[in-house]
C-alpha cells in the first residue's frame, strides 16, 4: 500500500468535467452575486481547482436587468471608459447602463473585474452567458439552477 501523498495531484484540461449552472439575478445584490459567478468560471469551487487550467463551468444569469444595488451606488457608481483621444474619459452611472439597452453589462463588468487579467481569464469569461430577460437558449445543456438567494440572506435586496 502506498503511503499519503503529499501532492494534489493538478488538473489537466482533458480531464476537466464542466456542468451548466443557471443563476436567477432577480433582486440579488450585484457584488455578491458576481463573487459567486467568479469563483464558478474559475473552478474554485472544486476540490481539483488548478490555478492555470481552465477547470471552472459554464454559468447561465437570467433576469439580468433586475439585478439590485445596496445604498446609493445606482446614483454614485460611476463606469468609465476612455474613448483613445485625450481627454476623451468618459462616464455613465449604473442607473443609467440598467435602464439602457445592454443592462446585462453590469453583471459582465463585475465578474470580469473579478476575473484575473491575461489569457486564461478571457477564456473563462467565455463560459459566462448574460440574459437581460427568463429566456435563454440552453435548455438543451439542462442546467441546474443554483439559488443564490437562500446561501446568505444578504445576497437578496428586501430579504
Amino acid at each position: 500500500m502506498k503511503a499519503l501523498m503529499k501532492t494534489t495531484k493538478p488538473a489537466k484540461p482533458a480531464e476537466v468535467e464542466k456542468k451548466w449552472h443557471l443563476i436567477d439575478a432577480d433582486g440579488l445584490v450585484v457584488g455578491r452575486v458576481a463573487t459567486i459567478i467568479a469563483n464558478i468560471l474559475r473552478g474554485k469551487h472544486k476540490p481539483s481547482f488548478t490555478p492555470h487550467v481552465d477547470c471552472g463551468d459554464n454559468v447561465i444569469v437570467i433576469n439580468a436587468d433586475k439585478i439590485r444595488f445596496t445604498g446609493k451606488k445606482l446614483q454614485d457608481k460611476i463606469y468609465y471608459r476612455h474613448t483613445g483621444y485625450a481627454g476623451g474619459i468618459k462616464g455613465v452611472t449604473a442607473g443609467k447602463v440598467l435602464e439602457g439597452r445592454f443592462p446585462e453589462r453590469v453583471i459582465e463588468k463585475a465578474v470580469e473585474r473579478m476575473i484575473p487579467r491575461g489569457p486564461l481569464g478571457r477564456q473563462q469569461m467565455r463560459n459566462l452567458r448574460v440574459y437581460a430577460g427568463t429566456e435563454h437558449p440552453h435548455e438543451g445543456q439542462s442546467p441546474e439552477v443554483l439559488d443564490v438567494a437562500s446561501m446568505n440572506r444578504k445576497n437578496k435586496v428586501g430579504a
